[in-house]
């Protein structure tokens, strides 16, 4: 029986369990890329990193991974999502500052995963801002997204076959203070709990402080030693990727159904078997409308672990849809 896979990325681990109890062969092909095969009978299925599988077509990832064709084909099947525009030069983006001026804006990369090189720039009056936020999302791609910040709470949908399969809340990397300590201090402790790790094979990451996290706290008159009152939550940064220290919180029984089906509609349209729908929703408990919720991304590759491992709510065993899908 294999048992070489607890370093394996969390989500191929879980995967991996559930296949081995439904008596599915398992071989690790790649351990660096998470690359398994499953093998029951005459099937052989190949899977990298729990969610890329044969269900889903190599274009189907690619619609997925260009954000820019994304909102398009969600735009024509009438589905929410940020106005914008679209960039390949800094000089052309400094060309449309002043109509940015005073806005709550989100810039970001065409193509990538993570949040890497998303920056949120709330009542834009900074030039200097405006620059920088640019130039580091350039950094990652030739082509940047501006769009319109959207408020509301952030929802990851997990998309598998024709069903959402858990919903998760992502709270951005944070602190709660006790009236004693400081951030540095709260997030070390926070740090501690052993659900928190680094490289994806923990449930949570470890919270990091830097430049990213001090710039977001100096936007608050904060620093990493201002102590906290007790109960006082403080935001490090403003995306909620798990994997830049957020928090997970179930919330699949929470939402309303509408959202739901929402989701589906959304992957239906680009066609995807197994996607991660972004929602920004202000309240999960009223129904939909042409205002109150936007799609600001579709994910390819979607992690299971945090729907598993919340940081707050229950296992919902995510794994177990995927291979069912599969036909295992």
């Amino acid at each position: 029986m294999i048992t070489n896979y607890k370093q394996l990325e969390l989500s191929t681990q879980i995967l991996i369990k559930e296949a081995l109890k439904r008596n599915i062969e398992v071989e690790i092909l790649d351990h660096d890329d998470n690359f398994i095969r499953l093998k029951k009978g005459s099937k052989i299925e190949y899977v990298k990193q729990a969610t890329k599988t044969s269900v889903d077509t190599y274009i189907v990832a690619l619609i997925m991974e260009n954000k820019e064709i994304t909102k398009l084909i969600l735009k024509e099947h009438e589905i929410n999502v940020p106005s914008g525009i679209t960039v390949n030069h800094i000089d052309e983006a400094l060309s449309k500052y002043s109509d940015f001026i005073n806005k709550d804006i989100v810039i970001k990369p065409k193509s990538t995963n993570f949040g890497e090189g998303v920056s949120i720039l709330k009542g834009l009056k900074s030039k200097e801002d405006y620059v920088m936020a640019i130039k580091e999302a350039l950094s990652y791609d030739n082509h940047i997204l501006i769009e319109k910040f959207i408020p509301g709470k952030e929802y990851r949908f997990l998309v598998i076959g024709d069903e959402v399969a858990a919903v998760m809340h992502r709270v951005p990397a944070n602190v709660e203070g006790d009236g004693d300590h400081n951030i540095k201090e709260l997030v070390d402790e926070k740090n501690k709990d052993p659900r928190r790790g680094k490289g994806h094979i923990t449930p949570l990451e470890k919270i990091n402080i830097g430049p990213i996290e001090e710039n977001n706290l100096a936007s608050q008159n904060k620093d990493i030693y201002y102590v906290p009152n007790d109960g006082e939550i403080v935001y490090l940064r403003e995306n909620s990727n798990i994997s830049t220290g957020g928090d997970s919180i179930d919330f699949t029984d929470d939402i309303h159904d509408s959202y739901k089906k929402i989701a589906v509609d959304a992957s239906k349209a680009v066609e995807a078997k197994i996607c991660g729908v972004d929602m920004i929703i202000p309240d999960v408990k009223a129904k939909p409308d042409k205002n109150n919720h936007s799609i600001i991304e579709l994910n390819f590759n979607p992690v299971l672990y945090p729907h598993n491992f919340p940081y707050k709510g229950q296992n919902r065993h995510v794994e177990k849809k995927v291979l069912d899908l599969l036909g295992f």
